[in-house]
Parts: C-alpha cells; structure tokens; sequence
C-alpha cells in the first residue's frame, strides 16, 4: 500500500522542518542570526492514465488523467536575510550594519568569510577582530594612546589620541552584497561564505548605492520571531501527527485486507 510510504515521507519531511524550527530558536539571542526556513517539494507522480491520450472507441481525448502522488521531500533549507532590530550597547567596536551588506573576516587559513555580527574587538597588537580573534578585512589598527574611538555611517575610523585635540583616521570599513544572500554557505559562530549560488562579492563603502550605513555602539539582534516559531512548531507537529495517523488507518485496513484473506 502506496499510503504508508507517502505517509513516511512527510513524517520524515516534518521532523526536519521541527529541526530547523529548533535551531531558529535556539539562536534567538545570537547576534546576526538569520533564521532559517525548510523549503519542500513534491515528489515525482505514478500515472495511472495520462490527460490528453485517445479515448478508447472514440476520437476524443481523455480530459482528466490519474496521477497519484508518491509524498514530499526537503528541497532546500533558506536563511531568510531580513534586517533585525538594533540593540543598543554603547560599547564603540559594537557595529551594526543598517541595511545591505556584510562584514569581510580573514579566517585563519587565510579565506575570505562574511558576517553580519559586528562584535568586535581589539587584539593584543590593537587591530580589530571579531569574537574569535579573526582579523577584519581591511585591517584596521588602534594606536596604543587612543582615548576615544568613533567608527562614521560610512565606516571611517578616528581615533583621538592621549594629548591631542583632534581625531585622526585610522583605517575605514567595507562591506560586501551580494546577488543572492540566500547562496551563502553557513558555517556556524556567525560566519557565511561564498558559494557559487551566492555570486561573487561585491565590495564598497557603506552608504554608498546599494550598501548600508554603519551604527557604532549597536549590535543587530536575530532576525527569530518567537511567536512566528511557536505557531510554525505547533503546526509542524499536527502535521507530524497527521503523517503518523495515515500510517496507523493503512495499517488497519492491510489488517483487515489480511483477516479477510484468512
């Protein structure tokens, strides 16, 4: 019976879309989180009759085949890039990008990588890095007498040095778009990178056409509605329990298929 393996399927289908429900809301407090949403498509037909063939006996055509489903299975799963709600920290290397774009990270093997979480810091030689002490593309070093830091909406840095009474600039923030933000390969502690579905980067300065501007002293939130999840998960598991319920009424009725043949 074709039921219990249709059934199969989108038990199978609803348990990864709970996953991924999961792991939006374990992540709501993670800066720069982009949740995630489990995208499904129908699986190939059995035709039993095909629309559009003769008519037996007659000239006309059959109007209506008979096409049976055979379930659903994961197609993809999409981080949804929307902008989340800015959080204020007042701490002046907490940067928040308001619109497109993303941070460039030097990872340790020397690859290119992007992000959205912009808590930065200083390492011991005074250029700035992120969380994990990866480096910030282009590099950027505070001098060792600055009293005070402040990053402008288009990613200028000044800095005020210990004895002077005016800020010099020390380096500028460039973000980078791309085509499709939704090709980006995830690859956890807030870092995404480039994949040929993404497209290439695009570099440029922040305010520019196409690029947001920059808040200092701001951190941008997950983009996780708990509501929205709550009300995804409950229906996630109705479907789940309906999946489960079709197995056990095809169970029942090959029970009584096999009573009858008995």
């Amino acid at each position: 019976m074709r039921a219990l393996a249709i059934a199969a399927t989108g038990m199978n289908a609803q348990e990864l879309n709970v996953e991924v429900i999961a792991n939006n809301i374990a992540n709501i407090n993670t800066t720069g989180f982009k949740r995630g949403r489990a995208e499904f498509t129908d699986l190939l037909y059995q035709a039993e009759r095909t629309a559009g063939t003769a008519s037996r006996g007659t000239d006309t055509v059959v109007p209506e085949g008979l096409n049976v489903g055979l379930g659903v299975r994961a197609a993809a799963v999409r981080n949804v890039h929307i902008q989340g709600t800015l959080a204020q920290t007042d701490n002046k290397l907490d940067l928040a990008i308001v619109g497109p774009g993303w941070f460039r990270i030097d990872s340790p093997d020397g690859e290119t990588l992007y992000t959205r979480s912009g808590a930065f810091n200083t390492d011991s030689a005074g250029r700035i890095v992120t969380i994990d002490g990866f480096l910030v593309q282009p590099a950027i070093s505070v001098p060792e007498q600055t009293v005070k830091l402040t990053i402008s909406e288009d990613g200028r840095v000044f800095a005020l040095l210990d004895g002077q009474t005016q800020p010099q600039e020390v380096g500028q923030f460039t973000l980078a778009t791309f085509a499709n933000e939704a090709g980006l390969m995830p690859l956890g502690n807030n870092l995404f990178r480039e994949t040929e579905a993404s497209g290439g980067a695009n570099a440029g300065v922040a305010g520019e056409a196409g690029f947001g501007s920059i808040r200092q002293g701001y951190l941008e939130d997950s983009n996780v509605d708990p509501v929205k999840e709550i009300t995804e998960l409950i229906s996630a598991q109705r479907a789940y329990e309906m999946n489960s319920k079709v197995i056990q009424a095809a169970d029942d009725m090959l029970a009584t298929t096999s009573k009858g043949i008995r």
